[in-house]
């Protein structure tokens, strides 16, 4: 872990990985170190901004390294966000890339949409694009480099995997992931409070649309609405 200076007002924590992240976010959460005013988590790091009056970087590099067990454990247990109902996301699997993704994982479109539908994902950061989750958690034999020709506009609603993520395009834009299907939920509304429901920790499960049915015909809100169940899944893996 490397604590570095940010600004006059925040440091930078640098990890290894994108579970250390969820990890050390969810701790910060559960027990924040006097003074903290916003934690910002990202692929690799979580930016902690501060109030000068009530600490300073020393005190923080301090805090950190003296973090609570209880509240590490805690958060790799329930996520940054805490244990909830998971956010489902309903899909009409007929993405453009979906096929190529088969071809070259050595899957059948079928087992590609089983696997994508299967695992249990966390939001581990937002950015690129307002609204735009990150999803940790996809399963290891779909995970593929992004395109090297990028699209220059892709629909919102997409759903899309890249390296270790997976994730849904909020808005129209230029993008470079394989598109695996669509989405008619809206989940980037700048109006709403909150505009997502999709904020780091989340817990997030994607569901295969019925065939023939429009991809919210469930009645399902913005946003998606929750399981049935709490979800308990150990954080992404």
């Amino acid at each position: 872990m490397r604590v570095l200076p940010c600004g006059s007002d925040a440091v930078l924590v640098e990890v290894d990985t994108a579970e250390e992240v969820q990890h050390l976010h969810g701790a910060l959460r559960s027990a924040p170190p006097a003074g903290i005013t916003e934690l910002v988590p990202a692929a690799r790091t979580v930016l902690i901004r501060y109030d000068p009056r009530a600490t300073d970087p020393q005190r923080l590099r301090t805090a950190l390294r003296t973090l609570p067990r209880t509240a590490v454990a805690a958060s790799a247990g329930a996520g940054a966000a805490g244990a909830g109902a998971a956010v489902r996301i309903p899909v009409r699997y007929d993405g453009p890339d979906l096929a190529e993704v088969a071809a070259r994982t050595g899957l059948t479109e079928r087992q590609v949409v089983e696997r994508h539908t299967a695992a249990q994902y966390r939001v581990a950061f937002c950015g690129f694009a307002p609204g735009f989750a990150y999803l940790t958690g996809l399963d290891p034999r779909l995970r593929l480099p992004r395109r090297t020709e990028p699209r220059t506009r892709v629909p919102a609603g997409a759903v899309a995997v890249a390296d270790e993520y997976t994730g849904v395009y909020p808005s129209p834009s230029p993008g470079g992931w394989h598109l695996l299907g669509t989405t008619a939920l809206t989940l980037w509304d700048p109006a709403a409070d909150p505009p997502t429901r999709l904020g780091p920790g989340t817990a997030v499960r994607f569901v295969e649309a019925p065939d023939g049915a429009p991809d919210g015909a469930s009645g399902e809100a913005r946003g998606g609405a929750p399981d049935d169940a709490p979800d308990t899944d150990g954080g992404a893996s």
